[in-house]
């Protein structure tokens, strides 16, 4: 009899099966999570819609419905497709940069770094369409739950790590992220981006975590 977390995986990018794979385990391991990694991840197709449920899910309000957010988000996935690159990115640097990740499952549900910059990337989206207030909608419910403040008009690439977060703020100015560590980008606590500001390690060192 077929167990019903075992749900066909339409997107085949090794990150959504390994993290898919996680999260089954983990809802096998954990029965009291199992319905929430389900609707969050093992009942989705593909990272697009997983990622959309998970934001949508975090930045709901009273004023704000969940399924309008989506309709928002997946709009943007659809079509966008650079947006989930760039996730994937995200989510590989976390696992290789940070101790503390034992998988993507931990990154994606509970690193409120990870979660933070693909907020931001929507609301720039969403700025770069003219559409200023709702961007900074998401830019003010960001700042609300996870005390990160990242402006929708910075520019940030791919590959980005934010360790903790808490405190950091990323103004409209700056334009490239950040101490750069192996082809990727590192953001440690307690940093504050206001303008153009660029720290490297080859003429920097990291700061302790």
């Amino acid at each position: 009899m077929a167990n019903k977390f075992d749900v066909i995986a339409r997107d085949d990018t090794p990150i959504w099966h390994t993290l898919r794979t996680e999260a089954l385990e983990a809802a096998k391991a954990e029965p009291a999570l199992a319905s929430m990694l389900h609707s969050t991840i093992l009942s989705h197709d593909g990272l697009n819609c997983a990622l959309s449920f998970h934001i949508a899910r975090k930045l709901n309000d009273a004023g704000f419905g969940e399924m309008t957010l989506r309709e928002i988000i997946d709009d943007y996935y659809v079509r966008d497709t650079a947006l989930i690159e760039a996730a994937e990115r995200d989510l590989q640097a976390v696992y290789e940069r940070d101790p503390a990740a034992k998988g993507y499952l931990q990154a994606f549900m509970f690193f409120k770094g990870f979660i933070s910059i693909q907020i931001y990337r929507i609301a720039n989206r969403l700025w770069r369409e003219g559409r200023f207030t709702m961007a900074h909608h998401f830019q003010s419910r960001v700042s609300e739950l996870f005390q990160i403040d990242i402006h929708p008009a910075a520019t940030m690439g791919k590959g980005i790590f934010m360790d903790h977060g808490t405190g950091i703020v990323i103004g409209e100015t700056a334009v490239e992220l950040l101490l750069e560590r192996a082809g990727g980008r590192e953001l440690a606590k307690q940093i504050s981006l206001a303008s153009r500001i660029v720290w490297r390690s080859s003429t920097r060192p990291l700061p302790e975590k």
